[in-house]
């Protein structure tokens, strides 16, 4: 069977990937739609890589052979065929579309009668088409970045667009020092992976403009590719505003009573532990901006509201610490940011208006110029 070359179609049709890669390897950065079948686990991996080095590849082979054989090879075989079973329309791939990928596509075939296509350079040539993408998407498309104070409502804003390009969604993190979800947040390889299938996947709608959030360089553990983020820093900017009230109440949504829920589906049992720990700690990494003096008086008050939400589920109480922490330190940041971001601003307004201003929004396409720049 030919190999198959890395494309767009792969990811646009949300491709399933088997990855025939170690465990640790697998780890490290894939693909949303590849599961980790491997040919050897990372123990047996370590030995073949030992013996590589120390008496060369056919030594190495061989032992590759040994380990993998008898029930341990069945056993991986028929993990393989199912998966080829339930998705015909999937393909596989190793590092570099080597020697495993083609010992695996070949005892599927031998063993289990099924061809199975794998993909041509394998992982890294993959990950090489996606970087490329991101690269094209920025010396071809425009963005405008949607900026306003904590609260504000700016990935709502993004909802509502056809074009959005959510990046605390692929990072799957609020962006904020409270920001961490339930779920853990991706690999930084895998949210690279994530932003640039987005990006495929607005194009090929026709989309040649981006909306997106303005972000710092990192999203929890997740860095913004190091060209985008310094192209966000004069991009064109829109301005979602909102009253303090306002801000308290979507605040007290997302943090208090959303993120509680996350942590108890998560976790039944010991979700709201986890929860309280997750909001303790991040007020704690805002210790020394906020003083020690501040900081005890809206430790307290979130303490006596985690309290109150553990006895009986009201999260009222989480206005105090909520609205203090805005007055005392992310208004006063936010408002800098602002006026330093004056100039690059093309419309400010409440969440209706943006919205409205965006979906009419046309910029122009980049021109070759701009591309070169």
């Amino acid at each position: 069977m030919a190999d198959i070359q890395p494309s767009q179609a792969l990811f646009l049709a949300d491709t399933p990937m088997l990855d025939a890669r170690a465990p640790v390897e697998f780890g490290k950065g894939a693909f949303p739609t590849a599961v980790n079948l491997p040919l050897m686990n990372d123990s047996e991996r370590h030995q073949v890589g030992l013996r590589y080095k120390e008496e060369g590849q056919q030594s190495a082979i061989e032992l590759g052979h040994q380990l993998v054989s008898g029930p341990v090879k069945e056993a991986r075989i028929a993990a393989w065929a199912r998966f080829a079973q339930a998705h015909p329309d999937g393909c596989l791939y190793c590092f570099r579309g080597g020697l495993r990928s083609q010992i695996t596509q070949q005892w599927l075939k031998s063993e289990a009668g099924i061809a199975y296509p794998r993909v041509a350079g394998g992982y890294k040539a993959l990950r090489h088409f996606l970087m490329q993408s991101i690269e094209e998407a920025l010396a071809q498309c425009q963005f405008v970045v949607v900026g306003g104070m904590t609260g504000s409502g700016k990935t709502d804003v993004l909802l509502q667009l056809d074009n959005a390009l959510d990046l605390e969604a692929c990072a799957n993190h609020r962006g904020s020092s409270f920001g961490k979800r339930a779920s853990a947040q991706p690999a930084p390889i895998d949210f690279e992976h994530r932003l640039a299938i987005a990006m495929i996947k607005l194009r090929a709608l026709g989309h040649h403009w981006f909306a997106l959030e303005d972000e710092s360089r990192l999203i929890g553990a997740c860095a913004l590719p190091l060209a985008l983020h310094q192209r966000m820093q004069s991009l064109p900017m829109v301005w979602l505003e909102d009253s303090r009230a306002g801000r308290v109440e979507r605040i007290l949504r997302d943090y208090a009573s959303g993120l509680s829920e996350e942590y108890l589906a998560l976790d039944p049992c010991h979700g709201f532990e986890r929860y309280r720990a997750h909001l303790l700690a991040a007020l704690g990494k805002l210790v020394k901006r906020l003083g020690d003096q501040r900081y005890r008086q809206l430790l307290q008050l979130m303490e006596t509201a985690l309290a109150r939400q553990e006895k009986d589920g009201v999260v009222d109480l989480h206005r105090a610490w909520i609205e203090s922490l805005l007055t005392d330190y992310y208004d006063p940041v936010y408002a800098f940011q602002r006026e330093a971001k004056r100039s690059r601003l093309l419309f400010a307004g409440k969440q209706a208006e943006v919205v409205d201003f965006l979906r009419q929004h046309r910029p122009q396409p980049r021109s070759m110029a701009q591309s070169l720049a």
